[in-house]
């Protein structure tokens, strides 16, 4: 415990030598619902070169998929076993203020039912490995559970119990907006963590999902310190429902903004994240705005929503449906008049959506800078779609064109 909590300390000294305040974030940038990516210093011009490492390790190849509950239906277990995933990650479990498990929630009751028992029992007939993902969003929530000792150490002995009981390999920690001065502390707990489920699981395995932005830098370096397996960045949201339309997750940003996965790729090696233990999280999803034009970039007339594939079949379907690829965010694009709209003065619906033509370039950046893999959120919304599995399987093998 001293070696963790040292260790904590010299990430938040060290974080001031690459001009990094993790305690004066501001707007926070790319991550996570209302986690704004408008405040960033001045944009990196095209062309600039990045800061990879002049050593690039061998990539790895671990695809790496999330599955919400709400995705666990009667046709997820064949729709797994038809995606060469090495890791899956049943989301989620969380706990309440004393460090007990919510067992009243959807999450506990979908994975513990049926549908994820035949998940964990279907995977790892195929060598897949699966983990459990613990969730802890909000500031209040976890301001409170990361200030009281008693409630982790109560929540490490429910979920390693639970993790072994069920038969996972592993466990994810997903904790989003927490507090910046807690950073050390989120680092201490997720080592104590790790040792007391190599206590009960020896080969077990501990992952992080961490942000895009500056604060998630922060959390997989202290997270890496206390011995983290896998660091998840979670590359996308920077662009979300609240903002001006665009990728969830650009390459490049058309907007002039600084940061894109480039930069939160460079962040997080600034910070020592080592790449073979990173892996590229990229979404399978898109949003759509209300917008003034039907260009790429038009202004949103308002908040945006989530948009997903496979509830959205019928547009696939169309014959006229022609949505353009843009090459700087590696995003595809649409815009159609909105119901009973002008089809010239509008207004217009906007769609920026990730298909297996604009991932490509984003699992590429991921063998360029040698990680260990790339991962998705969230297995389950490319259903019904083609080109999503061939095209994870292309990059599972080390054959993506």
């Amino acid at each position: 415990m001293t070696i963790v909590a040292l260790a904590t300390v010299v990430l938040v000294v060290g974080l001031g030598m690459f001009g990094f305040n993790p305690f004066g974030l501001g707007g926070a940038g790319a991550g996570g619902p209302g986690d704004g990516a408008t405040s960033g210093p001045g944009a990196r011009s095209p062309g600039t070169p990045t800061r990879a490492p002049l050593v690039v390790p061998v990539p790895g190849h671990e695809v790496y998929g999330y599955v919400p509950y709400w995705e666990m239906d009667g046709r997820i277990v064949d729709h797994l076993a038809a995606t060469d995933l090495t890791t899956v990650a049943l989301f989620s479990v969380t706990h309440h203020s004393d460090g007990d498990m919510a067992s009243d929630l959807n999450g506990f009751k979908r994975i513990t039912g049926d549908v994820g028992r035949a998940m964990i029992a279907s995977a790892h007939d195929r060598g897949t490995r699966v983990e459990l993902v613990y969730s802890s969003f909000g500031e209040d929530k976890n301001r409170g559970f990361y200030r009281n000792d008693d409630a982790q150490t109560r929540w490490i002995e429910v979920l390693v119990e639970f993790a072994a009981e069920h038969g996972f390999d592993g466990i994810n920690v997903d904790v989003e907006l927490l507090p910046a001065d807690l950073v050390p502390a989120y680092g201490v707990w997720v080592g104590r963590l790790r040792e007391a489920l190599r206590e009960r699981i020896p080969d077990g395995q501990v992952s992080v999902a961490t942000q895009a932005n500056q604060r998630g830098a922060a959390m997989a370096a202290a997270a890496v310190l206390a011995g983290a397996d896998r660091i998840f960045l979670m590359g996308y949201d920077y662009h979300w429902p609240g903002s001006q339309p665009g990728a969830s997750s650009p390459i490049e940003r058309f907007d002039g903004d600084e940061r894109d996965l480039v930069w939160s790729l460079d962040r997080y090696a600034s910070l020592g994240v080592p790449v073979e233990r990173t892996i590229l999280g990229l979404p399978l999803y898109g949003i759509t705005w209300p917008v003034s034009g039907p260009g790429l970039g038009a202004p949103s007339l308002g908040r945006g929503d989530t948009w997903v594939p496979r509830r959205n079949l019928a547009v696939f379907e169309d014959e006229a449906f022609a949505p353009v690829y843009d090459p700087t965010e590696s995003v595809e694009f649409y815009a159609v008049p909105q119901d009973g709209a002008d089809p010239v003065e509008g207004p217009f619906s906007a769609v920026y959506f990730d298909s297996p033509r604009s991932l490509g370039p984003k699992l590429q950046l991921a063998n360029e800078r040698g990680l260990a893999g790339a991962g998705f959120w969230a297995i389950g919304y490319e259903r019904g779609l083609p080109g999503y599995t061939e095209l994870i399987a292309s990059f599972r093998a080390g054959e993506l064109e």
